[in-house]
């Protein structure tokens, strides 16, 4: 650490769960915690950085750094909801009003995804989990993005809308309304419940509830934003994030290679291996200009 802080304070903030971590100059991981969801879009920006406050005085006080005021030099926050650019602005005003680094970005929590899965910080991410989105960088920098918010602007694919699209054939399978499918017996079964009617019941009856239907998924969309940039797909690396996505389905994974072969020719798809909120260090220690090793020893610690 340099004058008792770290390099970077690292935030990958999601609905549900919130990642931090305090990085070293060296890119060790000096301190991480995981706690709730600290989303803006359900705390409002000040109710999620108070939120945020109680991890940072926690995982500062885990790593040995005095608090509250200045614990690192930077912070690299990758936050779910953060989907246009004056929200990305409002996040990081809020960011640096807390005073705890000298400069601070936010950004959107798909540039974790990306970040952690590439050795230059270029490439294209998607990530479905709940919900589903992609990004794209190009070498020179420039940035191509989705608004993923929903049916609203055109998404479809995430573990929400792959469980209402399970529950709608294997309904009108179980009640003649559509063609006989093996769809109701298996979600059934997977909830332990008779037939897909009772499942749908309980559902009704908030026995189950949205988060319970996300394991039903087992169906990808995928997109290429590269062509925004008019990036040749040869070489481009494309990360594969969120849940649906990192359980590395053989019968997903193998039908999304073969749609990126045919969209995108010579691209290279892998799955994120590290958790997302190392791509947010990593992120930090390119904005802090760390020389290689530190982000190679980072990535060892997180792989581990």
């Amino acid at each position: 650490m340099a004058d008792g802080q770290a390099a970077v304070l690292a935030i990958d903030g999601g609905n549900s769960k919130t990642d931090v971590a305090l990085i070293g100059w060296d890119g060790t991981v000096l301190a991480a915690l995981r706690g709730p969801g600290a989303s803006h879009e359900g705390h409002g920006v000040d109710g999620a950085m108070r939120r945020l406050g109680e991890l940072v005085l926690a995982v500062a006080d885990k790593a040995g750094i005095g608090g509250p005021g200045v614990i690192a030099s930077h912070v690299s926050a990758c936050l779910a909801g953060a989907d246009l650019p004056e929200e990305e602005q409002a996040l990081t005003a809020a960011l640096l009003a807390c005073g705890w680094s000298q400069t601070a970005v936010a950004v959107n929590d798909t540039f974790a995804v990306l970040r952690g899965g590439v050795d230059e910080p270029w490439g294209v991410a998607v990530t479905c989990g709940a919900g589903i989105n992609c990004v794209a960088v190009a070498p020179s920098g420039a940035v191509a993005r989705y608004l993923a918010l929903g049916p609203l602007t055109g998404d479809w694919g995430g573990g929400w809308g792959l469980a209402q699209a399970v529950m709608w054939h294997a309904m009108r399978g179980w009640d003649g309304r559509g063609p006989a499918t093996e769809l109701g017996a298996a979600a059934a079964g997977h909830f332990g419940l008779p037939s897909i009617r009772d499942v749908a019941i309980a559902v009704h009856k908030h026995e189950l509830d949205e988060a319970d239907l996300h394991g039903l998924t087992s169906v990808l969309f995928t997109a290429a934003a590269m062509r925004q940039l008019e990036m040749a797909p040869a070489g481009v690396p494309v990360v594969l994030g969120g849940g649906l996505l990192e359980s590395r389905d053989p019968l997903l994974l193998s039908s999304v290679d073969r749609h990126l072969a045919e969209a995108a020719p010579g691209a290279t798809a892998c799955v994120l291996d590290v958790p997302p909120v190392a791509g947010a260090a990593l992120l930090g220690l390119d904005y802090v200009g760390a020389p290689v090793e530190p982000k190679v020893r980072l990535r060892a610690c997180y792989r581990t």
